[in-house]
């Protein structure tokens, strides 16, 4: 039986979570989140708590068990307190800045980057050098962390770029000059 997938999703006040047969509505006072689940899966509600059943044992409805608990244990966390992904720019020159709803980079590229956020995510800049993406949907969350990153990955030599917060970037030494002069 898979650890993760037996456990229980507690559904907090004020979260409606609505089933029709593999599809699956949560709402909540952050908004609404819809999802598809595989037809091998039943989510069952039972005393204010959802929980993630396979009818059989078979090697599909095992490796979808612990996945389908999560998706929607993360789903229900994102209606309630939304997610959050922050990331830091590292380098002379290189910042951040909100024009209206649009981010834009300064990372050393001849022209400023713009990005334009989908609907359900903000950016939130704190400092010029510290910026967070927030939503309710923990996988776009994650990917417009990941696209904001991409613009200029950290090298590793200097270590300048956008990184994750708490990123450790492993540094590499640099050229050696040469020893012992010319001859």
């Amino acid at each position: 039986m898979s650890r993760i997938g037996r456990l229980p999703i507690p559904v907090p006040d004020g979260v409606e979570v609505t089933l029709e047969g593999t599809h699956i509505l949560v709402k909540g006072p952050r908004g609404q989140l819809e999802r598809e689940l595989a037809p091998e899966l039943n989510v069952v509600r039972e005393d204010g708590v959802l929980r993630v059943e396979r009818p059989t044992d078979d090697k599909r409805s095992r490796e979808l068990h612990g996945l389908t608990r999560t998706l929607v244990a993360n789903m229900v966390t994102g209606v309630t307190t939304g997610f959050r992904k922050g990331l830091e720019i590292t380098g002379v020159g290189y910042r951040a800045q909100k024009v209206g709803e649009k981010l834009q980079l300064n990372l050393g590229y001849s022209h400023p980057i713009e990005i334009d956020p989908p609907s359900g995510i903000a950016f939130e800049v704190e400092t010029p050098t510290r910026l967070a993406v927030t939503g309710i949907d923990k996988e776009l969350v994650g990917h417009m962390a990941a696209k904001v990153r991409s613009m200029r990955k950290p090298e590793p030599y200097k270590g300048k770029g956008v990184r994750y917060a708490g990123e450790v970037v492993r540094r590499k030494a640099g050229k050696a000059g040469k020893i012992g002069g010319k001859k």
